[in-house]
């Protein structure tokens, strides 16, 4: 793809592409970190019958206490979804006690199409282990502390709620608006990119390196390193 004349934005069909890359990248690079997986759903009504319709989920994803001096992602082991009729609601963690409960959060990452923007879309959401979702202005005393800063400088980046495509409920996304363009800017700076184009394999690896630090999430270096 020649960036030069690329508005940053891709198609539900190189979504899919750039979405299996990353879920084969990141089990090769990081097999010790807890998985993406894709969750197929049943097509919307602008979805062509030969294309594929769906996400990528990373759930029970555990950000330690703004107390602690760095912030760790964590993880309990769970089956990999695989329909989105078989995501499930309720999480029982027995062996945390009530003081835990102001320590550690939960977080379900999703990353959507959309299709009004031709870009992916992050939406997540937070709770405790008792599986009380965090409002808005206590999910910000968790987040890690650069994630103030840039939602506070960054023009692209702001927190809305709205309902999740798929789930028809309630979620936080990072709003997609701006996305093409800072997508173009990012692969016009990097000369490897710029020479070779806009490979649509490492499209999602490139834009998760950025919007994932909003709410904590590392990007293995590795993966980084071999774009």
């Amino acid at each position: 793809m020649d960036i030069s004349s690329w508005d940053g934005t891709i198609s539900l069909a190189e979504f899919h592409v750039a979405a299996r890359a990353l879920v084969e990248k990141w089990k090769r690079v990081s097999s010790a970190s807890p998985p993406w997986s894709w969750v197929s759903c049943p097509k919307q009504p602008w979805v062509a019958s030969h294309e594929v319709e769906g996400y990528l989920s990373l759930e029970n994803i555990i950000l330690v206490s703004i107390k602690e001096e760095h912030d760790e992602l964590l993880s309990f082991p769970q089956k990999e979804e695989t329909s989105c009729s078989d995501k499930e609601e309720s999480i029982d963690i027995a062996t945390l006690s009530q003081s835990d409960r102001d320590e550690i959060c939960y977080y379900d990452l999703h990353i959507v199409y959309s299709a009004s923007y031709r870009v992916p879309v992050l939406y997540f959401r937070v709770y405790y282990s008792d599986g009380e979702p965090l409002e808005f202005e206590d999910i910000k005393k968790h987040l890690p502390a650069h994630s103030a800063k840039t939602l506070l400088d960054s023009k692209w980046t702001f927190i809305t709620q709205e309902e999740h495509p798929y789930l028809k409920r309630p979620w936080y996304k990072l709003h997609p608006c701006g996305t093409g363009e800072w997508m173009k800017l990012l692969f016009q700076g990097d000369v490897s990119l710029a020479r070779n184009g806009a490979a649509i394999e490492v499209y999602l690896i490139s834009w998760l390196s950025f919007v994932g630090q909003v709410v904590g999430l590392r990007i293995p270096y590795e993966m980084l390193n071999q774009l």
